[in-house]
Order: structure tokens, then sequence, then C-alpha cells
């Protein structure tokens, strides 16, 4: 007679069978842990299933290794193992257009959250309109020969920016021969790399060196060494 289902026998005979695989005595009492069982008790309820002969043992030395019994299992037959295997394969290729689907749909979510709201437009819009005021006024001060900036304040920024432009030129030779070093024999794909390493060149955040170090040049003519 089998045992109650919400017995520890009950409870260890249904994990068993749900298994069908090879188990040990601690394999179940990890397992069950949820069920607040002792090892003890799921020990004595596995010598009692296998003494009734509801479930199988077998002893490799001083262990025992249980399984369910398999004649309880309907086994397929050639026709309904292919069949399954078909059935098997049309899931994954559902699966896989599934995947390919919800893909697409994150993809346009992406785009849509990237799209400014209409608050945000009209905050974009305000700002812009600020700035081109502002730009005015001072394009209408330049046009009646104010000076905005004496000489001396001008030559300090110059001096300033172009000390930056030059340690900003030392950094980028010393990284690329440094990255071209230490990636020379390396088999990862060097765009991987770089993405797992948090690298990110001037281009990938928007910036050109080359049209910073220009700004003095048309500026002034002035050579940038």
């Amino acid at each position: 007679m089998p045992p109650k289902s919400d017995s520890v026998e009950g409870i260890v005979l249904n994990y068993v069978n749900e298994q069908n695989r090879p188990l040990n005595t601690q394999n179940v009492a990890d397992a069950l842990q949820k069920y607040n069982l002792k090892k003890a008790g799921i020990q004595k309820a596995l010598d009692s299933l296998s003494d009734s002969g509801q479930i199988s043992f077998k002893e490799y030395g001083k262990q025992k290794i249980y399984i369910a019994r398999q004649d309880q299992f309907d086994i397929p037959n050639a026709e309904e193992l292919d069949q399954m295997k078909k059935a098997n394969s049309e899931l994954q290729e559902e699966l896989q257009i599934k995947n390919k689907t919800i893909a697409e749909v994150d993809a346009e979510i992406r785009v849509l959250q990237s799209n400014l709201t209409l608050a945000e437009i009209r905050t974009k819009e305000s700002k812009l309109r600020t700035e081109v005021k502002e730009m005015e006024e001072k394009l209408k001060i330049l046009g009646e020969g104010t000076q905005l900036v004496n000489p001396e304040e001008r030559n300090s920024v110059e001096e300033t920016y172009l000390a930056k432009i030059n340690q900003w030129r030392k950094r980028k030779r010393m990284f690329k021969e440094l990255w071209d070093a230490i990636t020379e024999n390396s088999p990862k794909d060097l765009k991987e790399l770089k993405e797992e390493l948090g690298i990110e060149y001037d281009e990938d955040v928007g910036t050109s060196f080359q049209s910073f170090s220009e700004l003095l040049a048309n500026g002034k003519k002035r050579k940038i060494r």
C-alpha cells in the first residue's frame, strides 16, 4: 500500500519518482529541506520504501544509491521517440522565433525610450531659446566693437588650452602604445575586450581630438606641437 502523500515516506517517494535518477540520502535530504525533514527520518523512509519494493536501491560499499522503479514508467518505442524528437525540434524552432520577436520588441522599446517626451521637448526648446537669446546679445555687443576679453586674459586662456591639448595628445599616444603592447598577441576580439574593460575612445563619447586641436589653429594659425 503506497504511503500517504503528506507523510515522510510519501514526500520521499514522490521526490524519488519525480527525479528518476540515482540518488543518495544526502541528495534527498538537501532537496527536501523545505519540508523541514531530518536526514535520519529521510534515511528511514528510503530504507522502508526499498524494503517494501516501492523503490530500488544498490549498495556501493557503505553507501546506498536509490532510484525509482522503472517498471512504473511507460517506455516509448522507436516511433514514439521519433515523434518526441520531431516535437522537440519544432518547439526549439518556435522558441527561436519567439526569442527573435522578443529581441525586436526590446529594440523598439529602447528606441521609444530614447525619444523625448512632449514635456522634455518643451523644456529643451525653452533652453535653446534662452541660449539663442544670450548669443544674440553677445553678437550685438561684438558688432558694436566692444572688447569682451583683454589680450592678457586671452593669451592666458590660449596657453592653458594649448597645454591641455598637448597633455591630451600625450596621453592618447601613451595609451595607444600601451594598448598595442597588451593586445599584440591577444586572441580575444579587441572590441569585446575594450567593452569588457570599460574603455571608451574619444569617438565613443562624441568627442574629436582633431576638432579641439584645430580651434587655436583656425583662430590664430598657431602650429600645435
